[in-house]
């Protein structure tokens, strides 16, 4: 890169927008001061390095550029005089890092005057301490306001899904509680009936037929698959004659036991074969505990097993026993977000799951990226809820290129167009105050983009909203150091 000192014209400082109200002292101490620079086609200056000095265009093209992964992203490319660059925050001194923040190059030789990072932040205190002190307030409390926000959004996601996780466990829990109680009155009954049925008339071989019977019930149970209303109805009805028939009494009471157990009348002709009709009442009656036994046993295990989904599920979604940055499936990241998000949906809200399994796992932030599905999920639950509470959620993968994406799709109200490119916008919000932080999207912009290097865009109408999420399928040499503050 060459860099060919230039004469510094007050006449030319002047004509600049940046500079068109300072006197002619003023002029004549930045010339003094600073200086004027041509720099041939190349960079200028590199994101990351020390701010050295601020940078303001005289003539040529200027191209201002942005790190993403590995490679420099575009954000504008200008050649209107008077547009500024570089050191521009030196005036906050160290209360911030100096650094520059993008970089700087030139598409063909252009001019440029140039002030040391020093000199401008003494001439921006001396000339405009009013200024100073309400730029400095801005932006450090701008600073301050999104980090406090963003720990709000990030606690208010958290009071949700621990509120969501607790309904969801108490069921499981309650259930394998009461199921528990019901299995020891159903066991200290077996061993009464049991007890019965040793002091009674029963031959040895006749014991061992009901024992290998009680066995082969318990294995039948263990397979029983549901019926339908009507055909469940319909074999009660049969079992309960059956009882009746055969002089047992409360027949309608143990026949819906029976049927769950995916039990029938050709169960109790075994049962009738093995014994006497003195002793039949007692033998089925004690078979029955074996029953209950078996689905209080089926009904904890259910439960528990519940527990532990949901337990696996919060594992999963905080990835607090997982490194940061790891490849990652994002069905698996999809899955626990919707667990642990199913208490915030209304029962009016239908989830869909449109899953491409055939995708690879992908190099990724886990924990990051359920925070994101978090806040796309949880707004278009909101927009649905916004309505009458009724809509379908559709979440649906698939590979776009070399791009994985990832899409909610919801049925609400849609987003207005003159809003649409403001909605990541930091701070911004529909919904009532106290309700939206207005830093969902934008941390969901920021984890996307910044951090994954990929592509967060919303298509929406009435209807039909689609917020579409592109992932690498592979790592540009992210840099897993980067912030997405």
């Amino acid at each position: 890169m060459t860099r060919q000192p230039n004469p510094c014209s007050q006449e030319e400082l002047g004509s600049l927008f940046l500079f068109e109200k300072l006197d002619p002292e003023q002029l004549a101490r930045l010339c003094r001061e600073g200086h004027v620079e041509t720099f041939e086609p190349g960079p200028v200056y590199t994101e990351g390095d020390a701010a050295a000095c601020f940078y303001v265009l005289l003539e040529g093209t200027v191209v201002l550029s942005r790190r993403v992964g590995a490679d420099d992203v575009e954000i504008t490319r200008t050649s209107s005089r008077g547009v500024y660059a570089g050191a521009f925050q030196s005036y906050l001194g160290d209360r911030v890092q100096q650094v520059y923040t993008t970089s700087l190059r030139v598409t063909d030789p252009s001019r440029f005057f140039v002030l040391s990072a020093e000199t401008f932040a003494t001439i921006m205190r001396e000339w405009f301490p009013m200024a100073v002190h309400l730029l400095e307030g801005l932006f450090l409390g701008t600073e301050t306001m999104r980090q406090a926000v963003g720990q709000r959004e990030r606690l208010l996601a958290l009071g949700s899904l621990s509120a969501g996780l607790t309904h969801e466990l108490n069921n499981p829990a309650a259930a394998a509680v009461r199921a528990t109680a019901a299995l020891r009155e159903r066991v200290a009954g077996m061993r009464h009936k049991l007890g019965i049925i040793a002091a009674g008339p029963y031959q040895r071989d006749t014991l061992e037929t009901l024992i290998e019977i009680q066995e082969r019930t318990a294995d039948q149970v263990s397979k029983a698959t549901p019926l339908s209303p009507l055909e469940a109805a319909e074999r009660e009805d049969a079992l309960s004659d059956w009882l009746d028939d055969h002089g047992i009494a409360g027949g309608w009471n143990l026949s819906p036991t029976f049927v769950q157990a995916g039990l029938a009348t050709d169960w109790l002709d075994q049962v009738a074969a093995a014994v006497d009709e003195h002793t039949l009442a007692g033998a089925v009656r004690w078979l029955s505990y074996t029953v209950e036994t078996e689905l209080l046993m089926n009904e904890i295990q259910d439960s528990t097993a519940r527990v532990s989904q949901l337990v696996n599920a919060a594992r999963q979604y905080s990835q607090l026993d997982r490194a940061p940055y790891q490849v990652a499936d994002v069905h698996e990241l999809l899955d626990s977000t919707l667990l642990m998000l199913s208490g915030r949906m209304g029962p009016g809200i239908k989830v869909v799951k449109d899953y491409d399994r055939t995708l690879p796992k992908i190099p990724a932030y886990p924990g990051e990226l359920n925070q994101v599905w978090t806040n796309l999920i949880d707004n278009a639950v909101s927009a649905m809820s916004s309505t009458d509470g009724q809509g379908t959620l559709t979440v649906r993968t698939a590979l776009d290129h070399d791009h994985l994406l990832v899409e909610f799709r919801d049925t609400g109200p849609g987003v207005p167009a003159d809003i649409r490119d403001r909605i990541f916008e930091p701070f911004f919000t529909t919904k009532p105050v106290g309700e939206g932080t207005g830093l969902g999207l934008d941390i969901s912009w920021r984890v996307v983009v910044n951090k994954h290097h990929g592509g967060l865009e919303v298509h929406s109408e009435p209807g039909d909203t689609r917020f579409q999420v592109r992932l690498p399928l592979t790592a540009a040499d992210t840099d897993t150091s980067q912030e997405h503050s």
